[in-house]
């Protein structure tokens, strides 16, 4: 009588593994690209929101000074979740210039900036 065994041999489960890294190894690199890009998109939209904010503080005060301090600036990107930029203000009574500063260590790329005539600095407006 001949006795059959059920399972996997251990070539088979060698070759499954090797599968999964083939596949993560590709996986990987590309989705820290996604949340890379993620969080440049998210910093843009808190730059330009914070840029809105600013010319709503200007047109109800009729200047920008002190208006970095208001309640409801965003100074964080994105603004829930983990960190990936800092958000500051720079104001006089006549300018402003709004920068996202990327936090050492994380996904995220250059720092933006964008000013009170619409000049944006940094390559990170393209988002690659």
């Amino acid at each position: 009588m001949r006795r059959t065994s059920s399972g996997f041999t251990l070539i088979e489960i060698m070759i499954a593994i090797a599968i999964i890294g083939i596949l993560s190894a590709m996986a990987l690199p590309a989705y820290q690209e996604y949340v890379r890009r993620a969080a440049c998109e998210d910093a843009k939209g808190t730059v330009t929101g914070a840029a809105s904010f600013m010319e709503r503080f200007r047109a109800q005060n009729n200047t920008y000074a002190n208006a970095g301090a208001a309640v409801g600036m965003p100074n964080r990107s994105p603004v829930s979740g983990a960190q990936q930029y800092n958000i500051a203000v720079v104001s006089t009574a006549d300018t402003y210039t709004i920068t996202a500063n990327p936090i050492p260590g994380t996904s995220a790329g250059t720092a933006i900036s964008l000013d009170n005539t619409g000049n944006r600095v940094g390559a990170a407006w393209t988002c690659p």
